[in-house]
């Protein structure tokens, strides 16, 4: 009877084991990616559905691979997935890997000491044991898990390492291939762990984007969130930002301290991009860095990615996405502009990738022209990337 007992305790402690691990994460990642789309979708007209696909369509940010889940596989929660980008005609994302986020975080102060939200959940995802506790393996962890997702289906996902490579695929595209291009970058500069050497490491894993800092200050300087005075530029971040341009790497401003923007203006031969973010003075978020700033950033050659979640644009819905955009083209004017979704970043979202068309709806509704449209979905991100990823 006792051995009964006990064999049924283990069953049972097994079962509750496996339906945490199987199910809880799915359950926090729907809980902190919601859609505020209504049932069915926003309306879209047969005009911009046709004028939706015939655009080249790129985003620079979806932190899908935090996730732990099939790419491949459409699935009923977050944002982004292969099929709904191919759905919603998207020739290029960035994804971005996260690898560690402070507890209580925020967009006004965070301790780089404060606990981190990643571990646990990389551990409840039963993510490889080197990934546990190491910031580096828990970047290259993601970008293996893309790779082979890649390497399963090549057809239907393609990595981007070079402007030759983005060049295939446009070409292919443009044949009628429905391909997505998956361009990997890394949300901070922190799984360099204060090793140059690693700048190697991560390019060799195919990264081509480093944002340079995340929500709180690390070796390579300050965080536009971070505990300190807003630092610029450490002489170790210098280096990175040296070796990246390079490599023909792409270096996001993205949640940098406003000295280290200006110290980073200030090299000689960067183009940085601000890959997804609000517009201060259309939406006055501490998240959105000041006016002057993102217009460096432009005039230095630079990218403004623009953001679907209300933190950064004072709205949900795709009429308050195309205001941002709107907003964002009187500030740098409309070869600068471009899409920064931050899908799948918990945050809210008006729409997830299969539905982006509704964003070219707004942006019709909004009175932009056929080539501002272009211009913003796609055409303005692809252009910088074939002048700035090193060729092969």
């Amino acid at each position: 009877m006792l051995k009964r007992i006990l064999v049924g305790l283990v069953v049972l402690i097994v079962a509750g084991a496996t339906a945490f691990f199987v199910i809880a994460p799915g359950h926090v990642e729907r809980g902190l990616n919601p859609l505020t789309m209504p049932e069915g979708g926003w309306p879209v007209s047969p005009e911009a559905a046709a004028l939706h696909e015939r655009l080249v369509i790129g985003d620079w940010h979806s932190d899908a691979l935090l996730w732990d889940r099939d790419l491949l596989r459409r699935v009923d929660r977050g944002h982004t997935d292969i099929p709904r980008l191919q759905e919603g005609n998207v020739a290029l994302q960035v994804f971005t890997t996260v690898t560690r986020s402070p507890r209580g975080q925020n967009y006004a102060e965070n301790s780089a000491d404060a606990p981190d939200n990643i571990t646990p959940l990389f551990i409840g995802q039963l993510r490889p044991v080197r990934s546990w506790f190491s910031l580096r393996e828990r970047a290259l962890v993601q970008a293996e898990a893309l790779a082979r997702a890649a390497d399963r289906d090549p057809g239907a996902l393609r990595i981007i390492r070079s402007s030759g490579d983005l060049a295939a695929l446009l070409e292919a595209r443009a044949a009628g291939a429905r391909s997505v291009g998956a361009l990997l970058g890394s949300e901070g500069g922190h799984p360099l762990e204060g090793d140059l050497a690693n700048l190697d490491v991560l390019h060799d894993a195919g990264f081509r984007l480093i944002g340079l800092t995340h929500f709180f200050d690390n070796e390579l300087g300050g965080s536009l969130h971070g505990a300190g005075d807003g630092a610029g530029l450490s002489d170790f971040g210098r280096q990175v930002v040296e070796g990246m341009v390079a490599r023909g790497m792409v270096v996001d401003l993205a949640h940098a301290s406003p000295q280290m923007v200006r110290d980073v203006l200030a090299m000689e031969g960067v183009r940085p991009v601000l890959s997804h973010t609000g517009i201060r003075s259309h939406c006055d978020s501490p998240r959105n860095l000041p006016d002057d700033l993102v217009a460096g950033i432009a005039a230095g050659g630079g990218m403004i990615g623009i953001g679907f979640w209300a933190d950064v644009i004072c709205g949900r819905t795709p009429a308050d996405v195309a205001a941002a955009i709107r907003a964002a083209i009187a500030l740098v004017g409309e070869d600068h502009v471009s899409l920064g979704s931050d899908y799948d970043g918990s945050v809210d979202a008006p729409f997830d990738a299969a539905h982006l068309s509704a964003l070219t709806q707004a942006l019709m509704d909004a009175g932009l022209d056929d080539g501002q449209i272009s211009k913003v979905m796609g055409g303005n991100m692809m252009r910088y990337l074939l002048e700035v990823l090193p060729e092969g």
